[in-house]
């Protein structure tokens, strides 16, 4: 059984109400396994289920990667089930929005990142990327079709710089500055400054009401799955069902009366 004590294929920690996970295979530039398909089926809900904890952020160990997919040296990809209606994408335990945990999660890039990394990145509500950072989709170099992972990227990203990505497969990078300029990423840190960029932006998020911040993620992407027109009626549901818990967990007036601080970008 898995369990925070178990874990092998990931770091986590706790520090206040932030919660890091940090991919920790860097001899294979961190591409899960097995292994580390069922952690994140653990570490998801046990993250949604823990009241403490009001922002994520994801980081892979140091090295060449932050991650390059499945391990395809791995006998359990692709899925061993002798009856192929019983195979299951693993996105369905990599991706927290598929586990229906709403907590925001900010996901820190460098190095490289291809394939099935983008299940984490398809879902997560703020990527951010060091300036060494390629993103890449292999599969049909391989000969594969290449659909899981782009059609989630379809969220993010314009039709034709996800075809792009995904027909030219191994024969080209998408570079940090590119990245920023399609959208797959909001920012571009050195690499030195990645992690504590990512921190502090958790720790910015995680200091507001946490009914609030849930709600808003839940009320945006649930909003994909419905028409434009449907999502527009609809959004109205989640302010009455969150505001009443969020604004009791602050002092709306002494929020008002301070003098206010931004940060700029």
């Amino acid at each position: 059984m898995i369990s925070l004590q178990t874990l092998e294929t990931v770091l986590f920690s706790q520090q206040d109400h932030v919660a890091t996970i940090t991919l920790n295979r860097p001899d294979v530039m961190n591409a899960f396994n097995r292994r580390m398909v069922d952690e994140f089926g653990f570490l998801w809900p046990h993250i949604r289920d823990t009241d403490s904890i009001h922002a994520v952020v994801l980081r892979a160990a140091p090295g060449r990667a932050f991650s390059t997919g499945v391990d395809v040296r791995d006998p359990a990809f692709p899925d061993p089930q002798p009856n192929f209606w019983n195979h299951a994408d693993p996105g369905e335990m990599l991706s927290p929005k598929q586990a229906r945990c709403w907590k925001p999660l900010i996901t820190a890039v460098h190095g490289l990142c291809g394939g099935g990394a983008f299940y984490w990145l398809n879902e997560s509500d703020l990527v951010i990327c060091a300036s060494d950072a390629q993103f890449f989709e292999p599969h049909v170099t391989y000969g594969m079709t290449a659909s899981c992972e782009p059609i989630g990227l379809l969220y993010r990203l314009p039709l034709g710089e996800v075809l792009r990505m995904a027909l030219l497969g191994n024969d080209e990078r998408v570079t940090a500055e590119t990245a920023l300029r399609i959208g797959l990423v909001t920012e571009v840190t050195s690499p030195e400054a990645l992690w504590e960029r990512a921190e502090s932006l958790a720790v910015a998020i995680a200091s507001k009401p946490t009914a609030a911040t849930q709600g808003t993620v839940r009320a945006i992407w649930e909003s994909f799955d419905m028409p434009r027109s449907s999502a527009l009626r609809n959004a109205l549901k989640y302010t009455q069902l969150g505001n009443a818990a969020g604004m009791a967990q602050v002092d709306r007036a002494e929020i008002m009366g301070r003098a206010k601080k931004y940060s700029l970008r």
